[in-house]
């Protein structure tokens, strides 16, 4: 056992800037890509909750589109097929917006839901106090319903963060292809895997933690 500690101990100190650099940027992707698939998830919730005419339909189909296929492919998709119609992409912009889309798609329903859930009799009191559609959406509805699909989005940004683990198969130097690299070069797989899944268990712990103190702290009333 003490042998086996030292070895990751020894590994981490020859090869800690390298895995710094891979963590920083997994952190970056993913802090992009948890912040659009809430903007994507609160937009095309909404418009799927109130029925818009076309936003709703055409978010029905990229949300089936994207739930309905695999993830892997999507990546391909931006990274390999894109720049065949054109459309040049580097790693790190597919990075973010591979996941982000993704997310997005799982978010969209997950607010869908909340916003579906806020009683109608708290927006007939909106519209009775003087709001229009918009400003009963605002004041009512997504504080609300925002904190009802709370739960369910968790998992969503827990799945990006974990996701951005397959850039490896377009060569962005996150932390999983730093580690493999490092594995492929050093001959150190075991201690390459390790110190992997301890970094992603405190990561996605840490964030889950902290988005269940938020949960919380806004935490409606009569489900505290």
């Amino acid at each position: 056992m003490l042998l086996v500690t030292y070895d990751l101990w020894a590994f981490v100190s020859e090869n800690w800037r390298e895995l710094l650099d891979g963590l920083v940027n997994t952190l970056k992707a993913s802090a992009i890509a948890i912040v659009g698939s809430l903007v994507i998830g609160v937009v095309l919730g909404a418009s799927r909750a109130h029925r818009l005419p076309v936003v709703s339909q055409l978010t029905a189909v990229y949300v089936e589109i994207i739930r309905n296929t695999p993830i892997l492919v999507q990546i391909f998709l931006f990274f390999f097929a894109l720049p065949q119609a054109g459309i040049l992409l580097d790693q790190f912009t597919v990075a973010w917006l591979s996941v982000m889309i993704w997310g997005g798609a799982f978010n969209s329903e997950n607010f869908r839901a909340g916003f579906e859930a806020v009683p109608l009799r708290y927006r007939e009191a909106g519209y009775a106090l003087g709001f229009g559609p918009l400003g009963t959406f605002m004041n009512v509805t997504l504080p609300i319903g925002g904190r009802i699909s709370l739960p369910s989005s968790i998992n969503t940004y827990i799945s990006v963060v974990k996701n951005t683990s397959l850039m490896y198969v377009i060569g962005y130097e996150e932390l999983t292809t730093t580690a493999i690299n490092i594995s492929n070069l050093s001959l150190e797989t075991l201690e390459s895997l390790t110190v992997l899944a301890v970094v992603y268990l405190a990561l996605v712990w840490g964030l889950s933690a902290g988005i269940r103190v938020l949960e919380s702290r806004l935490a409606l009333p009569e489900t505290r």
